[in-house]
C-alpha cells in the first residue's frame, strides 16, 4: 500500500495565507446573532439592524441622571435676593438653588460650584466658565422653546451633552487644515484621510464645519436631467454622503431610518424621522453659529481647536450612538428655567431669518421660524411697520417671541442702525388692558428685552439701545387688537 506524501511546503504556505486572509476578512464582520426591526413592506429592505452586544454596551451609557428636587415656585425671585443673576433671575429662590445644584451634578460633580464661581464672591465674573455656562443656559432655553420641531416636549438639559463632565465628550473641532505649501495634489477636501466621524471612509472628513456650521447644499443629485435647476457636483455628493454617515453613526441607525429604499430623495416616500432630522440639521447650525462660535474670544487657548477654532456640537454630541438622546427620557419637564427664556431672551436673528428652502411641500417649518402668527379667532398679525425713524413689531397674544413674519422689520431695523453708527434706538413695549396691569407690564418688558437682545445679537452695541417704560394702549379689554401687542423702536 502506497503511503500519502506529505503536503508540499509551498502548498502549505499558500493554504495558511488564505486562512489568515479569510480570518482577517471575517474579523470585519459582525458575528451573529443580530436583531432587525422592519419599518416597511417585506422585501423592500426597510429595516434597522441592531447588534444586541452593541446595544448592551450602550444602554448603561445612555441613562438619565438621578432625579433632583426642582424646588418650590413660591417665594421671592432670585434676582431680588442674589447679586448678578442675569439669566435665571425670574425663578424663585427655591427653584434657582435647585437649578444650580442640578447643573453642578450634571456638569461638574467633582469640581463643584467652584468650577464656575469664585467662592469668595459668588457674583464675581472673573472665571470664563461662568460666562460660558450662562450662555449655555440661554442656548438650552432657546432649543427647548424654539426648536420643538426637533426636540418636542422631551427637551434637552445640560446633562444631555455633558453626562457629568465639564466638557462634553463629543465636542467637535475642525480638523487641522491642509498645508497647501508642500502639497502638489491641490485641495484634498479632507478626503483620503480616514476619520471616525465618516466611519474611516475616504469621504470628506469634516461634515460638521461644512454642513452643521456652514450652509453648504446637502444634495447628491440634480433635480433635472439638464443643468437647468439645482445641481450637485461630485464633490458635493461625496460631502453629503460623509454627512449622512456621520448622522447614521451618531444615531446608531442606517439610511432607512429616514429614507425609503426605493427613492432616497423623495420626501413623499420618506419616514417621519426625515423631517425631524431636517429640523435637527438647522437647529445644530443655529446653535453653532449663534452660541458657540461667538465664544471663541472668551475661551482660553487650551479650549480651542488645532486651528484656533471654537468647539462645535454635532449630532453625536447629544445622541451619542442612540436614536434618541438618553433613549427619549424627558429632560426638562421639572426645570422651568430650562424650558423657555426667562426674562425675554429672543430667538437669535440668524435663526429667525433662516429659510426652509427645499422642504417638501406640505411639511411643517421649524416652530422657531414658523411663518405667520395669528391672534385668537384667526386674526393675522399686521406686517412690521417701518416709517422714517420709527419701526413697529407685533406679537401674538401672551407671547414675548417675534414670529418670522416680523423678522423683516427687525432686519430693516438692524440695517438702519448699522448704517447710522452714531444713532441710538429707544424701545418701548405696548400692551392691551386685558388681564392684570402687572402681568401686562411684565409681558411688555419681556418683549422689549427680546428686541434689545436680538439687536445686540445682530451686532448693535448694547449702549446704543435704550429701554422705555411699558405703555398701555386703549385697545378693547379682550385684547384681540393686534396693534396693542407691539414694540416700537425709534432711531435717533
Amino acid at each position: 500500500m502506497s503511503q500519502m506524501s506529505p503536503m508540499n511546503p509551498i502548498r502549505h504556505t499558500v493554504a495558511l495565507c488564505f486562512a489568515l486572509a479569510a480570518a482577517a476578512l471575517l474579523a470585519g464582520c459582525e458575528r451573529p446573532p443580530v436583531d432587525s426591526v422592519q419599518s416597511g413592506y417585506r422585501g423592500t429592505g426597510m429595516e434597522q439592524v441592531y447588534n444586541p452586544r452593541t446595544l448592551a454596551k450602550q444602554l448603561p451609557l445612555n441613562q438619565p441622571p438621578a432625579p433632583i428636587a426642582s424646588g418650590a415656585a413660591e417665594g421671592p425671585k432670585a434676582k431680588d435676593v442674589y447679586q448678578n443673576v442675569k439669566v435665571l433671575g425670574n425663578l424663585s429662590v427655591g427653584q434657582f438653588t435647585a437649578q444650580m445644584v442640578a447643573i453642578t451634578a450634571w456638569v461638574s460633580p467633582e469640581q463643584g460650584c467652584n468650577y464656575c464661581h469664585n467662592p469668595a464672591n459668588m457674583a464675581d465674573e472673573s472665571k470664563y466658565t461662568k460666562t460660558v455656562a450662562r450662555r449655555m443656559i440661554q442656548m438650552t432655553q432657546h432649543i427647548n422653546a424654539d426648536w420643538k420641531a426637533h426636540v418636542a416636549n422631551t427637551g434637552v438639559s445640560c446633562y444631555t451633552c455633558h453626562r457629568g463632565q465639564p466638557v462634553p465628550a463629543q465636542t467637535w473641532y475642525q480638523p487641522l487644515l491642509q498645508d497647501k505649501h508642500a502639497d502638489f495634489m491641490g485641495n484634498r477636501n479632507g478626503q483620503n484621510a480616514p476619520a471616525p466621524q465618516v466611519n474611516l471612509s475616504t469621504l470628506p472628513n469634516d461634515p460638521v464645519t461644512t454642513y452643521l456650521q456652514g450652509n453648504a447644499t446637502i444634495r447628491v443629485a440634480a433635480k433635472t436631467a439638464l443643468p437647468t435647476g439645482p445641481s450637485a457636483s461630485i464633490q458635493a455628493t461625496e460631502g453629503t454622503y460623509g454627512l449622512m454617515i456621520h448622522m447614521s453613526q451618531s444615531l446608531g441607525v442606517n439610511c432607512t431610518y429616514c429614507h425609503n429604499t426605493r427613492s432616497l430623495g423623495s420626501w413623499a416616500e420618506s419616514t417621519p424621522q426625515r423631517l425631524t432630522a431636517w429640523h435637527g440639521i438647522r437647529m445644530v447650525g443655529d446653535v453653532n453659529n449663534d452660541y458657540l462660535v461667538p465664544l471663541q474670544s472668551t475661551l482660553p487657548v487650551t479650549r480651542l481647536g488645532p486651528n484656533g477654532d471654537a468647539p462645535l456640537v454635532s449630532c453625536t454630541t447629544c445622541h451619542q450612538g442612540v436614536y434618541k438622546p438618553l433613549y427619549g427620557a424627558p429632560m426638562v419637564q421639572d426645570w422651568p428655567g430650562l424650558q423657555a427664556p426667562v426674562g425675554g431672551n429672543l430667538l437669535p436673528v440668524a435663526a429667525m431669518m433662516a429659510s426652509p428652502a427645499g422642504l417638501a411641500p406640505g411639511a411643517m417649518a421649524p416652530a422657531a421660524i414658523a411663518p405667520g402668527g395669528t391672534a385668537p379667532g384667526g386674526t393675522a398679525l399686521p406686517p412690521p411697520l417701518s416709517e422714517g425713524s420709527r419701526s413697529v413689531l407685533y406679537f401674538d397674544v401672551g407671547s414675548p417671541t417675534l414670529q418670522a413674519v416680523q423678522s423683516a422689520g427687525l432686519a430693516a431695523l438692524v440695517a438702519e442702525l448699522k448704517a447710522k453708527p452714531a444713532a441710538r434706538a429707544t424701545i418701548s413695549g405696548y400692551h392691551s388692558a386685558s388681564v392684570t396691569p402687572a402681568q401686562n407690564e411684565e409681558l411688555a418688558k419681556q418683549r422689549t428685552f427680546g428686541v434689545r437682545d436680538a439687536l445686540v445679537t445682530a451686532g448693535i452695541q448694547s449702549n446704543r439701545v435704550v429701554l422705555g417704560k411699558p405703555q398701555q394702549t386703549a385697545a378693547n379689554i379682550a385684547g384681540e387688537d393686534p396693534a396693542s401687542r407691539r414694540v416700537e423702536v425709534t432711531v435717533r
